[in-house]
C-alpha cells in the first residue's frame, strides 16, 4: 500500500509561481522508483483533467494541456517525492491538484487515469 500526500497549494496572485510535492509513504522502499507518477487538477463541478506525468527513469515528463509551456514535472525518488513546479499562473489554473501513482497510466480514461493510489489533493487557488 502507497499513501500520497500532496502539500504546497495555496493562495496565489496571477503571474507567480507554485511548487507542488507529492511525498509517498507506506510500502514504497524500493518500489517509488518503478511508479509511474501523475499530477491532475480538478475544479468541482467539472473532470478531473491530466496535467502531466513522469515515468519510472525520470528522462520523458510528459504534459497534458493543461500542464504544457509552464509547467514542469520532476521527481526525486531518493526522497520519494514527485514535484511539479508551475509558473506565470493564471486564474484559470485554480483547482483541487492530486498526484497519483501506479505501473502504467492511461491518459485517455478518465478520472482515474489508470493509476491505483491516489492523495487527498492541495487547492491552488490564482486571484486575478
Amino acid at each position: 500500500q502507497v499513501q500520497l500526500v500532496e502539500s504546497g497549494g495555496g493562495l496565489v496572485q496571477g503571474g507567480d509561481s507554485l511548487r507542488l510535492s507529492c511525498a509517498a509513504s507506506g510500502r514504497t522502499f524500493s518500489t517509488f522508483s518503478t511508479y509511474v507518477m501523475g499530477w491532475f487538477r480538478q475544479v468541482p463541478g467539472k473532470e478531473r483533467e491530466f496535467v502531466g506525468a513522469i515515468s519510472r527513469s525520470s528522462d520523458s515528463p510528459y504534459y497534458g494541456d493543461s500542464g504544457k509551456g509552464r509547467f514542469t514535472i520532476s521527481r526525486d525518488n531518493a526522497k520519494d517525492t514527485v514535484y511539479l513546479q508551475m509558473n506565470t499562473l493564471k486564474p484559470e489554473d485554480t483547482a483541487v491538484y492530486y498526484c497519483a501513482a501506479g505501473s502504467s497510466l492511461r491518459v485517455g480514461d478518465p478520472p482515474h487515469y489508470g493509476l491505483i493510489y491516489w492523495g487527498k489533493g492541495t487547492l491552488v487557488t490564482v486571484s486575478s
